[in-house]
């Protein structure tokens, strides 16, 4: 079983936890994730792996509490344990030759950006970091941002925290004030993925983005994470998360993203609806 050694919410709708994990954490690597159940009846979530460590033989999952085992995984408390913790998955970030990196985040997606961010930073890599949000509110991570990052900006949508604008705001700032980046990685909701995408194209800068369709079994057979890549059928869960940003069709994405909205709205609600009076 995976003991819950630590729980903590970022903001009110996100929650950090971490988990005993030792041979997860043995091997996991800034980019993969993990897939969990929360009891053996529950259904099967992919959450990226935000930390590891491996002394320790922990991993550190955020999660957004969107959907029915969002909120039941919400629910459990340290000293919890969880069904199943199936990882590391998918290929790791691709570091290696990279002098200079912008990484882009957006909201909860930041904390998908984190580990990318302190791995690079450790070797040496300059890293900028540009964090975007709706409010101050729902900032997260800022500490570790700003020790990871030679540079670190935060914008969000009202300008109560940072600057007052969109994370492409300030990359197009950076790149036209001479900053000339390696790679773009880019990582949060797929509007803002397509945008970062869009104008790194413009620029001819390399861009990656890291995909999180909908996923089922996360070894490819079911196929619920497909993508068109570059006019070819992908699978997030085996050929990525990260495929280059320039080759994703991102309205395909967005569409398919859409088709379980209002299950999980609905999953959420009879979910919320167990939940009270318990506490």
């Amino acid at each position: 079983m995976f003991e819950i050694l630590e729980k903590k919410s970022l903001n009110p709708f996100v929650t950090m936890m971490k988990i005993s994990a030792p041979r997860v954490a043995k091997k996991a690597e800034p980019g993969q994730f993990i897939i969990l159940r929360t009891d053996s009846a529950g259904e099967r979530i992919p959450l990226t792996i935000a930390d590891f460590d491996r002394e320790k033989g922990s991993v550190t999952i955020i999660f957004q509490i969107v959907g029915s085992t969002t909120e039941k995984l919400n629910h459990m408390n340290v000293g919890d344990c969880l069904c199943d913790f199936v990882g590391p998955l998918g290929k790791a970030t691709e570091t290696e030759g990279l002098k200079k990196v912008a990484v882009v985040g957006g909201g909860v997606g930041c904390a998908i950006a984190y580990p990318v961010a302190k791995k690079l930073h450790e070797m040496g890599v300059e890293v900028h970091v540009i964090a975007g949000f709706r409010n101050k509110e729902l900032v997260i991570l800022e500490n570790e941002f700003t020790a990871a990052s030679s540079k670190f900006v935060i914008m969000s949508d009202d300008g109560s925290a940072g600057e007052k604008g969109l994370v492409t705001d300030a990359l197009k700032k950076l790149i036209e004030s001479g900053e000339k980046y390696d790679r773009v990685i880019t990582i949060g909701p797929l509007i803002m993925m397509k945008f970062v995408c869009q104008l790194t194209k413009e620029y001819n800068v390399p861009t990656v983005a890291s995909m999180n369709p909908i996923m089922i079994d996360g070894t490819g057979m079911c196929g619920g994470c497909r993508l068109t890549v570059g006019g070819e059928t992908k699978f997030a869960c085996v050929d990525g998360p990260e495929f280059d940003g320039h080759l994703i069709d991102f309205d395909e994405a967005m569409a398919r993203s859409a088709s379980y909205k209002t299950f999980e709205r609905k999953a959420h609600e009879n979910t919320c609806n167990l939940f009270k009076g318990v506490e």
